[in-house]
């Protein structure tokens, strides 16, 4: 028995008798934000330092990745509208998406109220692929945006997915002398692509 195991039965041994329902969360209304409201996701997600596009500004995601990330070499896509560089079937330690310079997935949902985006293992496929890339590129459906995290946290994923992750723009650090760096410990950029 591994020494995570044993934790969990000795968690269930003394687990309390009886059933435990968790408390009622109020709903809290957040001024100016509504569900799906585009303008707001758009608007948080800019303040975060990421980008935002319609997908009918563009002819497609490849075209746009290729015009403005030209120095691109290898895309790494999660998602069957954009060829993929890199063979899925020969990844086989997390360390293999090291060399990424673009990677491409699908989120879940779009938060209005922070600009972030939800990934789980299933649209990451292997979860450093959101950390060890360069730049990651977001597929959004408009109706997948929620009002706000109280709302994305009702989400069915969290009661089936084993990894859940939000993303609010670049990764980004300030720490010494003020300075803003993107990319310090993760994507340089973030891009989400919305449509409908």
């Amino acid at each position: 028995m591994s020494v995570r195991e044993e934790v969990l039965a000795r968690i269930r041994r003394n687990r309390p008798a009886g059933d435990h329902p968790l408390p009622l969360i109020p709903h809290f209304v957040i001024p100016g934000v509504e569900q799906g409201n585009l303008q707001s996701f758009s608007r948080a997600l800019n303040a975060m330092g990421g980008r935002f596009f319609r997908s009918s500004e563009m002819s497609s995601p490849l075209a746009w990745i290729r015009e403005n990330i030209p120095n691109a070499r290898i895309i790494c896509s999660a998602v069957p509208e954009v060829p993929s560089d890199r063979d899925w079937s020969a990844v086989r330690r997390p360390r293999d998406l090291a060399d990424v310079d673009v990677a491409v997935v699908r989120a879940v949902l779009g938060v209005a109220e922070s600009g972030s985006v939800l990934f789980t293992e299933a649209e990451l496929k292997v979860n450093t692929l959101a950390y060890l890339a360069q730049h990651l590129v977001v597929l959004l459906d408009e109706s997948a945006i929620v009002s706000g995290l109280q709302v994305a946290y009702t989400h069915p994923v969290f009661q089936t997915a084993r990894y859940a992750v939000f993303h609010t723009g670049p990764s980004a650090t300030a720490d010494i002398e003020g300075v803003l760096i993107h990319g310090a410990q993760g994507v340089r950029s973030l891009t989400v692509i919305v449509g409908s």
